[in-house]
């Protein structure tokens, strides 16, 4: 009968600290972006999410309920130097602590393999968007309608098929409230990641891995819209493209910027991991070499092609040799024309 009375309320202290720190923790975890419910595929990842704290709660609670009642309720009493009682094992308690964790953690495996499913659901219909991360920026091509975009427009309610390949290092795409990530590797492997917001608003995508020094800066917005709203950025942005004009210099610009150009040359003098481009062209540099160049048509169509090849003094080769492999020689000739223009 003493023995069962220590059962109840053991189970009494376990239970009301399971309660209270399971209920603390979803607190936590509502207060997260991944509960806001941004898109599909973020639901079943919070409420997996979710079981896993609770689990924690009362893994926790257990353990330490068991301890604490121990040291209050077997704590010696004064004066008693006695030997406590010899305890050798106990077969069906072995049993029972070996058979149901295995079964619990098969379950949460079994639920994870349906949360994967569930994050990963195809649609036939996804519309594709290609995906480049570089030190440090973001580039999203649109395939369907020619669009090349510093910031990600997204129709909500639509899945978005996201192609990703990194430049040079290893990136990673992550919008909190979206939910799932992918990283992106260099050396031309493309990873995939679907997509569907849910809730019309303004996100941020940053990159989840180190990958040099201005990591903490390799953000873009992220912009859910409705599907009117959409095609209307899209007639826009179509319409808007200085590449489809006789103007070069503009071309450039949205160009250097589409490709990541400007995270490491300035178009205001400011200094940067590359010389800034005013009032560059036509000038004498030095070279890493001990050479000098002039900085014309011919030298920077070579660095754009060739980075590595001759290096400004004061500079280290950082430029992703992809850069010239993606613009052809009239893209380049455009952002020729806006170095030139900054002399002026």
């Amino acid at each position: 009968m003493k023995r069962l009375k220590h059962y109840f309320f053991v189970a009494i202290l376990i239970a009301g600290l399971t309660a209270g720190i399971g209920l603390l923790l979803q607190q936590v975890l509502a207060r997260m972006p991944l509960s806001s419910g941004a898109s599909l595929q973020a639901v079943p990842m919070t409420e997996l999410f979710g079981l896993h704290l609770w689990a924690i709660a009362f893994l926790f609670s257990l353990i330490g309920g068991i301890l604490l009642y121990s040291v209050i309720v077997f704590r010696n009493k004064k004066g008693d130097v006695t030997d406590g009682e010899y305890i050798e094992g106990n077969t069906p308690l072995e049993l029972f602590w070996t058979i149901v964790p295995l079964g619990a953690v098969l379950y949460i495996a079994f639920l994870g393999g349906q949360n994967l499913q569930a994050v990963e659901l195809k649609d036939p219909n996804a519309m594709r968007i290609d995906v480049t991360g570089q030190q440090w920026s973001w580039r999203f091509d649109y395939p369907e309608y020619g669009i090349t975009s510093d910031e990600l427009y997204l129709p909500v309610d639509q899945q978005v098929l996201l192609r990703l390949r990194a430049v040079e290092v290893v990136h990673s795409f992550w919008v909190p409230e979206f939910g799932p990530k992918q990283d992106l590797l260099p050396g031309g492997l493309v990873r995939e990641l679907r997509i569907t917001p849910t809730k019309v608003g303004d996100y941020t995508v940053g990159c989840a891995e180190l990958c040099g020094r201005k990591h903490a800066f390799m953000t873009a917005p992220v912009v859910v819209v409705s599907k009117t709203e959409f095609a209307d950025w899209v007639a826009r942005k179509m319409a808007e493209n200085p590449c489809n004009t006789d103007d070069q210099i503009a071309c450039g610009e949205y160009l250097a910027r589409g490709n990541g150009c400007l995270a490491c040359h300035s178009l205001d003098g400011s200094s940067g991991i590359g010389p800034t481009w005013v009032g560059i062209f036509g000038t004498e540099e030095a070279l890493a070499d001990g050479s000098t160049v002039t900085v014309d048509d011919a030298y920077i169509l070579e660095s754009v092609r060739e980075p590595a090849r001759r290096i400004v003094e004061g500079f280290k080769d950082s430029m992703p040799v992809e850069i010239g492999k993606n613009l052809t020689d009239e893209q380049i000739q455009a952002i020729i024309a806006l170095i030139a223009s900054l002399n002026q």
